[in-house]
């Protein structure tokens, strides 16, 4: 599954438009180039439109928020929306701050094919009260397995939880996946470049008969298996970028299928 839809990736180079956060940019597309898609950072409300609607997919990051950039995500979600573009939310930092949680709430109701975050976010954005500071969660991917499968039965989503140990549902159906190192925790941006990738995967699914959900377990899957082998040859979060995107850029994803579990 996971290796033949990263051949896809590879094959088509599909561009993904992030609408992301500062801190996030550069790793999220390096981590796209890696793995073989195209990135593109547009967040201008005019531009943002017309790209996403002729991207290969979309993704929505909450990570740096202004009134702008909100126009922006609005724009671009709305667009994709319009077209049929697949895209992604990740509700960064909702939850204990207004703006990003009320502007998360209103780009959940136009139709995202993922939604990913941590266990707090996901609470926070299915209207429950987690226990977030900022954008770290303190919240166990467990603590928020009832919020996600109810987001993902009321939006017609898939519902990602990122932990120790991945929780990705569409409601129905539940995966777990397994892998990545502890010094990605210690490090910032490696959530949104999971995102980033799951666009990329998303953008690959198109045509292929693969849903949404199977697209998603596969980004992880890869970046679970890359992260782990990076993370076992760095010293630390210094050299495990580099060494990130190299295992991204030589693997063939055959090994990731091993880290997903069902149920």
């Amino acid at each position: 599954m996971t290796a033949a839809l990263l051949g896809v990736v590879r094959e088509r180079t599909p561009l993904v438009h992030c609408v992301t956060n500062l801190v996030a940019t550069t790793l999220s597309a390096n981590v796209l180039l890696a793995v073989g898609a195209s990135p593109a950072m547009v967040e201008d409300r005019e531009e943002a439109a017309e790209l996403a609607a002729v991207a290969g997919a979309l993704v929505v990051n909450t990570g740096t928020m202004t009134p702008e950039r909100a126009d922006g995500m609005r724009a671009a979600a709305n667009a994709a929306l319009d077209v049929g573009t697949p895209w992604l939310l990740d509700p960064v930092g909702v939850g204990p701050l207004a703006l990003r949680t009320r502007v998360a709430g209103e780009l959940l109701r136009l139709g995202p094919a993922v939604v990913r975050g941590n266990a707090s976010e996901i609470l926070a954005l299915a209207g429950h009260d987690g226990g977030g500071r900022g954008v770290d969660a303190t919240d166990s991917v467990d603590d928020a397995a009832a919020a996600a499968d109810e987001l993902a039965r009321r939006y017609g989503t898939v519902v990602a939880v990122s932990g120790v140990v991945d929780r990705l549902t569409d409601g129905a159906t539940v995966r777990h996946v397994r892998g990545g190192h502890a010094v990605m925790g210690r490090m910032t941006a490696t959530g949104c470049a999971l995102g980033a990738v799951t666009g990329a995967f998303l953008a690959a699914a198109r045509g292929t008969g693969d849903d949404s959900l199977t697209a998603a377990v596969a980004a992880h899957a890869v970046v679970g298996a890359t992260g782990a082998a990076a993370g076992a040859s760095a010293a630390g979060p210094g050299t495990f970028v580099p060494a990130w995107l190299d295992a991204l850029a030589a693997t063939d994803g055959r090994n990731a299928d091993a880290l997903v579990d069902g149920g």
